[in-house]
């Protein structure tokens, strides 16, 4: 296993992220995936797989809605949760997306909402975005998820963060290559990853032979509501300002200058 790989299963196993999309900002990606995913994947039970699905917070949404589920993560702290927690799902393994266990054309749906961004090296990207097209029958559809480029520098700007000595240097080369190498030893800093252009994460699916493809922003400029992660929560608890910023993020979800404004972007291919 390389290096970047033992990194990144050590973050998470010392660091675990099932309640990520249950707070601050998380609720805002939780909610826009879920209503992208279904205008696609509507019409009958679908099997789907979900790659490197943590805990299986998107495999257990599917799996209550009637599709036949399976859940495959390259950590075993994140298996060892799903087996327990997650009944729901028909099957959780350990398993790495460049290398996929599933035969060929076995899926109908295929989410790929984490390794992408894990996957610092493009040989290691494409593998996984290959085996993703490999599994999916005839009509299928891969959700690709990516942390788009501007991401750390937005973040920083709005906690304050950005004048932080040893965070500085990251967030430089955050900018000009995209490989996030977190130095500081602070787990709030995220782990090994690469952050992508939109248009790069379309070249990149366009590469793996996915077709008719779509590059949308999750949250959009919305996450930005309130100026930080605590106030987030407090203005999505109200009902009526949930509803204005879910449309808000619906109404530029197809303007280009929203995917720079954007923590999350969401790559559709369809086979």
């Amino acid at each position: 296993m390389d290096p970047h790989t033992q990194t990144v299963i050590r973050f998470y196993t010392e660091n675990p992220d099932e309640d990520r999309l249950s707070r601050g900002w998380g609720l805002l990606e939780l909610e826009r995936s879920k209503e992208i995913i279904l205008r696609y994947i509507s019409g009958g039970q679908k099997t789907v797989l979900d790659v490197g699905g943590g805990t299986g917070v998107y495999a257990t949404w599917l799996a209550e809605l009637g599709h036949e589920v399976h859940l495959v993560d390259i950590t075993p702290a994140h298996i060892a949760f799903a087996r327990t927690h997650r009944k729901q799902i028909r099957s959780a393994e350990i398993g790495d997306a460049r290398k996929l266990s599933w035969p060929d054309g076995s899926v109908d749906v295929v989410l790929l909402l984490g390794p992408l961004y894990h996957l610092p090296e493009p040989r290691d990207r494409n593998r996984a975005l290959a085996e993703a097209r490999r599994i999916l029958r005839p009509g299928g559809v891969a959700f690709v998820a990516a942390i788009c480029r501007f991401a750390p520098l937005l973040a920083s700007l709005i906690d304050g963060y950005f004048d932080d000595p040893g965070f500085y240097g990251i967030l430089l080369r955050d900018l000009e290559d995209g490989q996030h190498r977190n130095t500081t030893g602070d787990p709030s800093r995220f782990t090994t990853a690469y952050f992508h252009r939109p248009e790069e994460l379309a070249a990149e699916m366009r590469q793996a032979g996915f077709n008719s493809i779509q590059v949308l922003p999750i949250e959009g400029p919305c996450w930005l509501a309130n100026g930080s992660q605590l106030n987030f929560g407090e203005s999505w608890s109200k009902p009526d300002r949930r509803e204005k910023l879910l449309a808000l993020a619906r109404i530029v979800e197809l303007d280009s200058m929203a995917l720079a404004l954007s923590p999350h972007i969401l790559g559709i291919g369809l086979v």
